[in-house]
C-alpha cells in the first residue's frame, strides 16, 4: 500500500474511532436502566384513605423490584386533580406516577374547569380492586340499609353521605343508589375517605360511601356500623353486611386503584414499572395486607390496564348519563 493511501486510510479509522468515543457514550447515555434514581409516586388523596394506605403497603417491595427509592407524596386537592395534574404535567420518563381510581373518568364527566386532561395521563398497571363500603353513623334512627334508605325517603334532602370527593367514584356510589331507591341524599365531599370517616365518627354527617380500609378504625370504636357493600356479593371480611343488591337488585358498583403515568412515557419503561408493583401485589405476604384493607390485590400489563381503564370509562360514562350526572347535562 502507498504511503499516501496508508495515512488517509489510518486518518479516516482515526476519525471513526473519534467518532465513536463521542457517538457511543451518548448512546449510552440516552439508554441507561430505568431506573437510576428514585420514582415518585403521588397519592392525591389524604393520609390514611385506601389510595394511601395501599399505596405504602405495596412500597417495600416496589422499591426491591425497581433497585431505587419509592418515594410517596401526598398531594390533595379538587377531588383528587391537583396530585393528578402534577403527575401529568411531569416529564414522561416514568420517574413521576399517580395513583388513582375512577375518579380519572368521573371527574373529566361532571367538571368542565378540571386543572388538567386527564388524557394526559396512561394506565400502566392495576394494583388492586374493591367494592366499597356504605357505613352509618351509630346514633342515626336506622338499623340497616332498608331502615336507612326509609328515613331517607322520610326526610327527604336532609340525611347526608360523606365520600372522598365530587365525582370521585364514592359519590357516583351514593348517586346510583338514591336512583334506583327513589330517594334523595345531600352529598358531603371531603379530601379523602379518611376524612369522611372522622366527620362520620364525630356525628357530622349520617354515612358515608367509602373504602373498608378507610371505614374499619371508626367501625372498631362503636362510632359506626357497616350496612352495606357496593359490589354483588358479601365480602369475606364483613359477612354480616349485605351487598346493597339484595335490597336494590341490580346494584353493582365497584372501584380499582390504577398506576398513571404522563402520556408519552416509553412503552419499555411503562412495563418495567408494570413488572415491580406485579412484584408487590403477587407477593404472598404483601397480598395479605392488602385483603386486609378490603381490596383484591391484581396486577396487569400497561396492555390490560389500558383496557379495564377504557371499559370501565364507557359504563361508567352512560350509567353518568342515564342519572343525569354530566356536566350541563
Amino acid at each position: 500500500m502507498a504511503p499516501k493511501q496508508a495515512g488517509e486510510r489510518f486518518m479516516s479509522i482515526t476519525r471513526r474511532a473519534a467518532l465513536a468515543a463521542f457517538v457511543l457514550p451518548t448512546v449510552a447515555r440516552g439508554q441507561e436502566a430505568f431506573p437510576n434514581r428514585p420514582v415518585r409516586l403521588i397519592v392525591p388523596y389524604s393520609a390514611g384513605g385506601i389510595a394511601d394506605t395501599v399505596a405504602r403497603i405495596v412500597q417495600p417491595k416496589v422499591a426491591d423490584a425497581l433497585g431505587q427509592s419509592l418515594i410517596i407524596e401526598n398531594k390533595t386537592g379538587a377531588s383528587g386533580a391537583l396530585g393528578a395534574a402534577a403527575a401529568a404535567q411531569s416529564a414522561p420518563d416514568g420517574y413521576t406516577l399517580v395513583l388513582e381510581g375512577a375518579t380519572t373518568i368521573t371527574s373529566p364527566l361532571v367538571n368542565r374547569s378540571l386543572p388538567l386532561d386527564y388524557e394526559m395521563l396512561v394506565p400502566v398497571t392495576q394494583l388492586t380492586a374493591a367494592p366499597y363500603v356504605l357505613g352509618m353513623r351509630a346514633d342515626f334512627p336506622a338499623q340497616d340499609l332498608r331502615g336507612f334508605l326509609a328515613e331517607a325517603a322520610r326526610r327527604p334532602g336532609t340525611v347526608t353521605f360523606g365520600t372522598p370527593g365530587v365525582a370521585h367514584v364514592g359519590h357516583l356510589m351514593g348517586e346510583l343508589m338514591q336512583a334506583m331507591a327513589g330517594v334523595k341524599l345531600e352529598h358531603i365531599p371531603y379530601r379523602g375517605g379518611a376524612d369522611a370517616a372522622r366527620d362520620l365518627a364525630a356525628g357530622r354527617i349520617d354515612a358515608v360511601f367509602i373504602s373498608e380500609s378507610s371505614l374499619r378504625p371508626v367501625l372498631e370504636s362503636g362510632k359506626a356500623r357497616p350496612i352495606g357493600v357496593t359490589g354483588t356479593t358479601r365480602r369475606p371480611n364483613l359477612p354480616g353486611v349485605p351487598a346493597i343488591a339484595e335490597v336494590l337488585p341490580g346494584y353493582d358498583l365497584s372501584t380499582w386503584i390504577l398506576v398513571f403515568a404522563p402520556a408519552g412515557t416509553p412503552e419499555a419503561v411503562q412495563q418495567r414499572l408494570a413488572a415491580a408493583f406485579g412484584a408487590a401485589t403477587t407477593d404472598p405476604a404483601t397480598r395479605v395486607r392488602l385483603e386486609a384493607t378490603g381490596s383484591d390485590p391484581a396486577s396487569a400489563t400497561p396492555a390490560e390496564a389500558r383496557a379495564l381503564h377504557a371499559r370501565d370509562k364507557a359504563v361508567i360514562g352512560r350509567l353518568m348519563r342515564d342519572a343525569g350526572l354530566l356536566a350541563g347535562g
